[in-house]
């Protein structure tokens, strides 16, 4: 497994570390529109990161909420036992 060098960039007010690991990593091909991809590379231009790294850090920050969201989605539709919290901070027989 070959090792990626660690580097530390230093920016006023901002340090970047730049050791992420990439061989363990799988690839990912998304279509922009024009004026986010524009944002994006200035982004990139201005911080010294790559449009990967800030790709991959947007999903990494709302992966969690969409797969909530699809999760209630599913269980609206889905019809089934459901407790209420005050049922559940009665200590209610919640097998019947």
């Amino acid at each position: 497994m070959s090792s990626v060098p660690e580097a530390v960039v230093e920016v006023p007010a901002v340090v970047y570390d730049l050791s992420y690991k990439y061989d363990s990593s799988s690839m990912l091909s998304i279509r922009l529109d024009p004026e986010t991809e524009k944002r994006l590379e200035r982004l990139a231009a201005r911080t010294g990161r790559t449009k990967s790294y800030y790709a991959r850090e947007a999903l990494l920050e709302h992966l969690d909420d969409m797969e909530d969201r699809y999760i209630a989605i599913e269980r609206l539709e889905t019809p089934d036992r459901r407790w209420s919290l005050e049922e559940l901070e009665l200590d209610a027989d919640l097998e019947g």
